[in-house]
């Protein structure tokens, strides 16, 4: 494949996954729990109560998915598309030692709290309360 193909199909994947991502955050960002910051640990999901190869296959799933925008953000900070927002969406997707406390760290900073605030406003749901 010649360069210009592969420089195509890479800016068509970064469009894609920014309009998907800008579809998107604002039904994820509504759907969080308002509550879910109170927490000093993160209370588990309904998923994770499945049967074991149930949880592994959409653990391992949500996993690759993670790790594969987490990447995706990578290569677009070279190339055009939205690098830093997808990586972002990956991060959030992973699970990894020491997330909830990292999300809560971030969710803490005034302007980020205001922003999830105002796109839950937008959907109707209630402002993230942060003990």
């Amino acid at each position: 494949m010649s360069n210009e193909a592969w420089l195509w199909w890479l800016g068509s994947i970064s469009v894609a996954v920014f309009i998907l991502s800008l579809a998107t955050l604002p039904w994820v960002v509504s759907r969080i729990p308002e509550d879910y910051f109170c927490h000093r640990r993160r209370m588990p999901a309904d998923w994770k109560q499945q049967h074991p190869i149930i949880r592994f296959l959409l653990l391992t799933g949500k996993n690759l998915l993670g790790l594969a925008l987490f990447i995706g953000g990578i290569i677009m900070l070279v190339i055009p598309g939205q690098g830093i927002l997808t990586i972002v969406m990956g991060i959030v997707l992973m699970d990894y030692p020491g997330k909830y406390q990292l999300e809560r760290r971030i969710v803490s900073i005034h302007i980020v709290h205001s922003g999830l605030n105002w796109l839950r406003r937008k959907n109707n749901a209630p402002p993230l309360i942060l003990e």
